[in-house]
C-alpha cells in the first residue's frame, strides 16, 4: 500500500481560494438594513395609530372632552417645542447632505446641533409635566395625555441617543462617506418618524 502525502503548499492554496469565494458570496447578498427599519417605523406606526384611534375613540364616545374640570393646556411651550422639533428635521437632513458630500466635518456638526435640539424639546416637556394642574390618574383624557406624550417623549429620547451614537463613530476618519453612511441616513429616517408623530399628537391632543 502506498501512503499518500499531503502537499501543504496546495492546501493553503485552496484554503485561499476558499476564503476568496466565501468574501465573494458574502459581499453578493443584498443589503436589507434599510428595508427592516423601515418595517420597524411601520410596526411602531401602528402602535401609535392604535393610541391615537382609541384617544379618538374616547373623545367621540364620551359626553364631555376634556372631562368637566380639566384645566385647559397651554399652547405657548408645547408650540414651540413642535417649531423647534420640525426645524431639527431640516437640520438633520443638512448632516446627511454633508456626508454626501464627503464632509464629515460638516455632518458632525448638524449632527450635534439636532441632539441639542433634540435635548431642548425632552426639557421643554419635562418643565411641561411639572407645572400642569393634573395628574396621571386625574381623568381619561389625563391619562390618555401622559400616556401618547410619554410614549413620543421616549422615542425622541431613543432618537437623540441614535443621533449621539453615530456623531461618536463619526469621529473615525473614514466611517462615514459619500459611499458609506447608513447609519447617518438610518437616524434621519427615524428622526423624521418621530417629527412626524409629534405633528398628528399635537393636533389631536392641543388643537382639536
Amino acid at each position: 500500500m502506498q501512503s499518500q502525502t499531503i502537499d501543504p503548499a496546495k492546501t493553503e492554496l485552496n484554503h485561499h481560494h476558499a476564503a476568496e469565494a466565501s468574501v465573494g458570496h458574502h459581499e453578493e447578498h443584498p443589503d436589507h438594513r434599510l428595508f427592516g427599519l423601515i418595517v420597524f417605523l411601520i410596526a411602531e406606526g401602528m402602535i401609535f395609530m392604535g393610541l391615537f384611534g382609541a384617544y379618538l375613540a374616547f373623545r367621540a364616545t364620551l359626553p364631555a372632552w376634556p372631562p368637566e374640570g380639566t384645566p385647559e393646556l397651554e399652547l405657548l411651550l408645547p408650540g414651540v417645542n413642535t417649531v423647534n422639533l420640525i426645524a431639527s428635521s431640516f437640520v438633520m437632513h443638512n448632516a446627511d447632505t454633508a456626508i454626501k458630500k464627503n464632509d464629515a466635518r460638516g455632518a458632525r456638526i448638524w449632527l450635534a446641533i439636532t441632539a441639542a435640539m433634540g435635548a431642548v424639546f425632552l426639557v421643554g416637556q419635562v418643565y411641561e409635566y411639572t407645572h400642569l394642574e393634573f395628574g396621571l390618574t386625574t381623568n381619561l383624557f389625563a391619562s390618555a395625555f401622559y400616556v401618547l406624550t410619554g410614549f413620543h417623549g421616549l422615542h425622541v429620547t431613543i432618537g437623540v441617543l441614535a443621533i449621539l451614537a453615530v456623531l461618536w463613530r463619526s469621529r473615525v476618519k473614514g466611517h462615514y462617506s459619500s459611499e458609506k453612511h447608513f447609519g447617518i441616513e438610518a437616524a434621519e429616517i427615524y428622526w423624521h418618524f418621530v417629527d412626524v408623530i409629534w405633528i398628528i399628537l399635537f393636533g389631536l391632543l392641543y388643537l382639536l
